[in-house]
């Protein structure tokens, strides 16, 4: 009777050790904050896209990635205490690669959107601008508003927020290019009658390009542009508005700002 209990408690003890083991193995410890995984890998994995000058493109010089995006991701990596690991990618798959972990945070002027912050967390903004329209130098039409383009082909970077306004608008011909040159040289050659984009971009790019176009008329609110990452990393979203409130209020931002357009774009304008 004796050795009978034994054998029964035994087996007892080994069934609750398997369970405890499975228990274990179906519940896994809670992810670490992102901030805590990037300074212990000591670098944070920043995508942007790389061809939308001047926040982020490749100098031609160098072929190393440049422009106001860069210098942002470098003064907050280093104020995180880590280096920053950049990646390039398309825009119209940048935000789906933040969402499968593909890289840990993006700095590549993303629009602060209701339906993206219910996606993902965003920092505070550090760029405030408008949309601007760019039309053809010999055009005579005056299109003072996106309204105003109703039965014409508009021009927009694929999944950013200048294709949102653009389709919000009834009766716009709507077409999206992957990066910014190939939607000029189409308008500039005809196939569309404007494109649009980001108020900052079009004083670069008319200064820097001798395609036949120009700047048109600003249109629509001023938008909110930040970084994003996965939600879940609150010590990572503290830290990195902390490294942008520092790097405002001590001027860092400003200057780089004022670097790559001349005045300071960080803050909303008065």
């Amino acid at each position: 009777m004796r050795l009978d209990a034994t054998y029964t408690f035994r087996r007892h003890a080994l069934k609750l050790a398997a369970l405890a083991l499975v228990a274990g193995l179906a519940l896994p410890a809670a992810a670490a904050d992102l901030l805590t995984t990037a300074k212990a890998r000591g670098t944070l994995r920043i995508a942007m896209e790389g061809t939308y000058p001047p926040f982020n493109f490749k100098d031609p010089k160098t072929g190393e990635l440049a422009g106001y995006d860069v210098d942002v991701a470098r003064l907050v990596a280093a104020r995180l205490g880590v280096k920053p690991a950049f990646v390039s990618t398309e825009w119209a798959a940048i935000l789906a690669g933040l969402g499968a972990g593909k890289y840990d945070a993006i700095v590549s002027q993303v629009g602060i959107t209701p339906k993206r912050l219910e996606a993902f967390d965003f920092s505070e903004p550090y760029t405030y601008s408008s949309a601007q329209l760019i039309v053809r130098k010999d055009e005579r039409a005056n299109y003072a508003t996106l309204a105003a383009l109703k039965g014409k082909k508009l021009g927009v970077g694929q999944g950013s927020v200048f294709e949102q306004q653009a389709k919000a608008v009834p009766g716009i011909e709507v077409k999206s290019y992957p990066a910014a040159p190939e939607n000029l040289q189409d308008l500039a050659v005809g196939r569309i009658d404007a494109a649009l984009n980001d108020s900052l971009m079009v004083a670069y790019l008319l200064s820097n390009s001798t395609l036949p176009i120009k700047a048109g008329a600003r249109v629509g609110n001023v938008e909110r542009m930040g970084i994003p990452f996965q939600k879940g990393n609150p010590q990572f979203k503290a830290a990195v508005n902390k490294a942008l409130a520092d790097a405002a209020a001590d001027g860092s931002l400003k200057k780089i700002s004022v670097k790559w357009f001349g005045t300071d774009v960080s803050r909303p304008a008065p």
